[in-house]
């Protein structure tokens, strides 16, 4: 610890001047936070401990003389700077990271851009590689469709309709367990515990023989399944920094989009397998890319490090990481004490403690957050069946299985291209609520059209394949979603 700079905390009568500052105010107070409708600002987790105006260059006493810092890391606005502010926010005895914060530490921006990018090649590049694994079991079902995979188990557009109603009902209902078991064992060993036992459920998929066997899976992959992406978010949240999460989300959902351009790369050639060993092309897409999953999972196991300060390899957890681990000490004092200055309120848990019933309550209750939830059930609603169907809708337009597979893939280049370029422009301008509504005003439009064009005319075929890629290919917005959870939560008040 002797190498990393210190600075001292500020004096007891600068920061004595309010006894509630840098103190998460009671609800019903001020809080210095943009309005909704306004472009532009800067969001904080917590009140600042100094004017808005402090200098952000200055020199700082050090515990091995005076030096001048020009480069450094301010800390003025660290509401560790105020002494009654630090005995609240102080992390508690068995935060995982306690013993490398140092409210005095400084450092330069490159060091910390620097260390950022090793984050992104080390952790959030396999978050993306894992969500890939997601994606490739829970949407290979769409290149199965044009399979005939419906035909050859006898079954109808409506019973596939209730299994997919199944698989997001069990989805939606096991968010919420898998994430208190996550909170509790901790992401890094629930992730892959997760994708082991959904890549079994998908392998099994190539054995199915009817509407029984068809529910089941789909009800147990919907099961296991839930709860990942939050899971995931949870985890890159011990990494980075609220503001650095939205582009990693983006990047997060790309990877997501990525699998369906590889798989239906991927069905082109599989589903040519038609007819070996008298198995149809569906059955070997299920069983070989589940089993590409449970290898990802597998992997997820011996790499993920349940934190920042705990990258060192223990037996055969972490067997893929150095001994020594992935960052130097001086690193490990920099990533946490980071974090916490942003969100102070990361250190009032560690990452294997559960969630109480009080603070499960407290979060039903906080209705701040209720329009967010709101948000998340509803705005997909109206590009859904669009993207469910694609490959229905494609083959009812006389496109062939492999026509069709390669015919998806337009979509999800455009959807990609969406999600960045509105994710980088919701965290320009500091705006979500607006930036939120342009799928909708994309979407609704596209739906009308397809609605009313007429069933047969010159160049149908070409017009609704269009119409349905531009729909399925609409701007995302849960990456910003995600930050105005974030937003709410930590500038929610307390008592």
């Amino acid at each position: 610890m002797a190498d990393v700079k210190k600075g001292t905390l500020l004096n007891s009568e600068e920061s004595s001047q309010d006894d509630s500052i840098g103190v998460r105010q009671r609800r019903g107070s001020a809080l210095d936070t943009n309005p909704w409708w306004r472009f532009g600002g800067k969001d904080r987790s917590f009140i600042p401990t100094r004017a808005e105006n402090a200098t952000s260059k200055h020199t700082l006493d050090t515990l091995d003389g005076g030096r001048d810092i020009e480069d450094e890391v301010t800390i003025d606005d660290s509401v560790f700077n105020n002494p009654k502010a630090f005995e609240i926010y102080k992390p508690i005895e068995n935060y995982e990271g306690r013993h490398r914060f140092d409210p005095r530490a400084t450092w330069s921006e490159a060091e910390e851009k620097k260390l950022i990018r090793r984050l992104d090649l080390k952790v959030c590049l396999w978050a993306c590689v894992m969500f890939f694994a997601l994606q490739l079991d829970r949407g290979n079902i769409v290149q199965a469709l044009s399979d005939n995979m419906l035909d050859d188990l006898g079954l109808t557009t409506n019973q596939y309709n209730n299994g997919q109603t199944i698989f997001y009902c069990s989805f939606l209902f096991a968010e919420l367990p898998s994430q208190l078991i996550s909170k509790k064992v901790g992401p890094d060993n629930w992730i892959p515990i997760q994708m082991i036992s959904w890549s079994i459920v998908a392998c099994s998929q190539s054995h199915l023989n009817g509407q029984t066997s068809f529910y089941v899976t789909r009800f147990l992959l919907g099961f296991i399944e839930g709860g990942f992406i939050p899971d995931t978010i949870l985890y890159l949240s011990y990494f980075y920094k609220n503001a650095e999460l939205p582009i990693r989300l983006a990047c997060f959902w790309t990877s997501y989009v990525g699998t369906n351009i590889l798989g239906s790369f991927f069905a082109y050639g599989i589903l040519h397998l038609r007819g070996h060993h008298g198995w149809a092309g569906w059955r070997y897409l299920f069983v070989i890319e589940g089993c590409v999953t449970a290898a990802i999972g597998v992997i997820s196991w011996l790499y993920l490090p349940p934190s920042p300060t705990q990258t060192k390899r223990h037996g055969l957890k972490g067997l893929l990481r150095p001994k020594e681990g992935w960052f130097t000490e001086r690193e490990e004092i920099i990533m946490v004490t980071r974090i916490l200055r942003d969100d102070p309120g990361k250190a009032t848990m560690h990452n294997r403690q559960a969630i109480s019933p009080r603070l499960l309550w407290e979060s039903f209750s906080d209705y701040d957050l209720w329009p967010i939830y709101l948000l998340g059930l509803s705005w997909t609603i109206p590009m859904t069946p669009s993207t469910n169907y694609l490959s229905l809708t494609l083959r009812s337009l006389g496109f062939d299985v492999f026509q069709t597979n390669l015919l998806i893939i337009p979509s999800s280049v455009l959807f990609v291209l969406q999600l960045l370029f509105w994710t980088w422009f919701s965290e320009k301008f500091n705006q979500r609520f607006f930036i939120g509504l342009v799928s909708q005003i994309w979407t609704i439009p596209l739906l009308i059209a397809l609605e009313t064009l007429p069933v047969k005319f010159k160049g149908a075929q070409w017009a609704r394949f269009a119409l349905s890629s531009l729909i399925v290919g609409y701007p995302y917005a849960h990456a910003m979603l995600g930050k105005s959870y974030h937003v709410s939560t930590d500038t929610s008040t307390q008592d």
